[in-house]
């Protein structure tokens, strides 16, 4: 940090496995990407790239070495995987996966259905090849998944070996553990956190509102993603109470009287 300051909760280190920043590239050009980097690197766990935008985008394997000479894990989105999955090509994602370097990947069922008992085979074989998150929740904002539902296929998915599982809430932030306005589906997320450990879970929140919600409820280590890479420096503010939203929070009443 750039000078001292009292009071400041203890951020988990990096490289962390609790408390990480998820941020989501969807487009950004190689300079762009080394100008985000040069700013908020220090506050950056993992990057995806977003949905498809890998099948599309220029020099994708230039810039990944950007991403990967930061020592930044790179992902392709759930999307990509459910795409090669629908085309019967499972195996060729492994193969695009190893060709690009790539070992962190997302297995997810949000645009597709997918027995549940063949997805946990899916995450099973991906862990052979690295790591695995698992996306939990559609991206139809009409199927709702009761509670005791999540709880069941987060754990099965973990139990699976996935290392973290994603609760969906899309880059807009408007279904799964969020209702079409953005607002939390508070009862579903506490539900979830008295069965799935905290630390586990990578709550989607691209929403400030939605980033306040999380950091007041488990604290700043929670582990957020879908996070806009001009927003990265704003939430790591928010997480330390740096930010007005949480200027309170972590301060002692009793020293600041």
């Amino acid at each position: 940090m750039n000078f001292n300051l009292s009071q400041i909760p203890y951020r988990i280190p990096q490289p962390r496995k609790s408390g990480i920043t998820m941020v989501m590239d969807k487009g950004l050009s190689i300079d762009e990407a080394k100008s985000f980097l040069s700013v908020a690197r220090p506050h950056v766990d993992v990057i995806k790239l977003g949905f498809g935008t890998s099948f599309v985008t220029p020099n994708l394997r230039e810039k990944i070495e950007v991403y990967r000479s930061h020592d930044l894990p790179v992902y392709f989105g759930g999307t990509l995987f459910e795409a090669f999955l629908i085309r019967n090509q499972f195996e060729d994602y492994i193969a695009m996966c190893k060709d690009f370097g790539i070992t962190y990947m997302e297995v997810s069922d949000g645009s597709i259905t997918i027995p549940h008992a063949e997805k946990c085979g899916y995450i099973e074989k991906l862990t052979k090849h690295g790591i695995v998150l698992s996306e939990v929740g559609s991206k139809d904002a009409e199927h709702i998944i009761p509670p005791y539902k999540w709880i069941e296929l987060m754990r099965a998915e973990l139990n699976a070996g996935a290392t973290y599982v994603i609760a969906e809430a899309r880059e807009a932030g408007n279904v799964g553990i969020y209702r079409g306005s953005g607002e939390v589906r508070e009862g579903l997320v506490q539900e979830i956190l008295t069965q799935i450990p905290e630390e586990k879970i990578l709550w989607e929140a691209p929403q400030k509102a939605q980033q306040l919600y999380f950091i007041e409820l488990i604290g700043c280590n929670v582990n957020l993603g879908n996070i806009a890479p001009n927003e990265v420096i704003p939430l790591e503010t928010m997480r330390i109470g740096l930010r007005g939203d949480t200027f309170h929070l972590f301060l002692d009443k009793e020293k600041t009287k």
